[in-house]
């Protein structure tokens, strides 16, 4: 299906990039180099996306510089001045910390897509077979089971894990003390956090732990790579919204880049590496790695939000993960790993 798509996507691509040309300046080495500046599990995702764009007339002489890394560390290096076209992080605080800094527009979120381009659901990636029966969210805290994820102090995805953990709880009747228990059994079971959704994954393909909490996308690209795992899809997860944008000073192609990203073409890409579409019409066709191939998104039985259950992440963000560094308490998880002695790798 992949090679059927190709002139579809270069007619896409070419005609968005012909709005416009090749020729303002921007924040790379030339007027052609995008800079994207990602998480890192959009490392080997974004590859295929790239290759549309320069297998196209419009775009065949752009040029990519990546960085990739843990989504909080790779915002806070842009914060700092790291170069950036275009950043695609895990977290939506991840990119109002560049808004705050002058970074990027305030209006970023004013797209079809309110800003998001890949999307995703929390999994648990478990050893071939599952040997442990690992389904639900009961099963990975009862006694004895090793859990490895990433730290959330610096991870997106370990955030966007803990969260669906504490979701379990709540958006099933449970009252937030139980909630809070329930994440003190799972940070106890935490044998390592991790600074990267990558690292976490590498971690556990060498053979730590029973079960690592993951982006379903990232369990599926480990088993396209030969990774000897399987995933369970838990009756109720949270949906996973990563965000990208511009910087201010973004060059003209790397703001046409962008809109290319939420085509069906490029999403098509994304899915092929596991991620779920954000927009409407994209030909998935099979994906390797998947459960099932032929299906490879099935509904979970209960999906919780982070706008419908917790307010949206403003709102998470300062209630869970504060690091009391504005003189606010903790917040909850940071709390809860400081109590635990669960606060991540060195």
């Amino acid at each position: 299906m992949k090679m059927n798509l190709k002139a579809a996507a270069a007619a896409s691509v070419a005609g968005v990039l012909a709005l416009t040309g090749c020729s303002a300046s921007g924040s790379g080495d030339t007027k052609n180099t995008i800079s994207v500046v990602g998480y890192s599990v959009l490392e080997a995702a974004n590859k295929p996306v790239f290759a549309d764009l320069e297998d196209t007339t419009a775009g065949k002489d752009a040029e990519f510089k990546t960085s990739y890394g843990a989504s909080g560390d790779q915002s806070r290096a842009v914060q700092g001045g790291l170069d950036a076209d275009i950043v695609h992080f895990s977290l939506e605080t991840d990119v109002t910390r560049l808004v705050d800094s002058d970074i990027v527009d305030a209006n970023w979120k004013d797209t079809p897509t309110n800003g998001i381009v890949t999307s995703s659901v929390v999994v648990f990636v478990v050893r071939k077979g599952n040997p442990d029966n690992i389904q639900t969210w009961d099963d990975i805290v009862k006694p004895g089971v090793e859990i490895i994820t990433p730290n959330p102090g610096s991870s997106g995805s370990a955030r966007w894990n803990i969260l669906a953990g504490w979701a379990h709880i709540v958006g099933n009747g449970g009252s937030e003390a139980d909630a809070k228990a329930y994440l003190t059994k799972l940070l106890n079971n935490t044998i390592a956090l991790p600074s990267s959704g990558r690292d976490a994954t590498t971690s556990f393909t060498e053979g730590n732990g029973d079960v690592l909490l993951s982006y379903e996308n990232e369990a599926i690209l480990a088993k396209q790579s030969g990774a000897d795992i399987d995933y369970v899809l838990p009756p109720d997860t949270l949906k996973i919204e990563n965000p990208a944008t511009v910087t201010k000073d973004a060059s003209q192609i790397a703001k046409d880049f962008l809109s290319f990203l939420t085509t069906p073409e490029a999403q098509e890409d994304y899915a092929q590496s596991g991620f779920r579409p954000v927009v409407d019409g994209v030909d998935v066709g099979e994906v390797e790695g998947a459960n099932d191939p032929s299906d490879p998104f099935p509904a979970p039985e209960k999906l919780f939000t982070i706008d419908d259950d917790f307010g949206g992440w403003a709102d998470a963000a300062k209630k869970f993960f504060n690091d009391g560094e504005d003189g606010n308490p903790l917040g909850i998880v940071h709390q809860l790993q400081e109590d635990t002695g669960k606060q991540g790798d060195e």
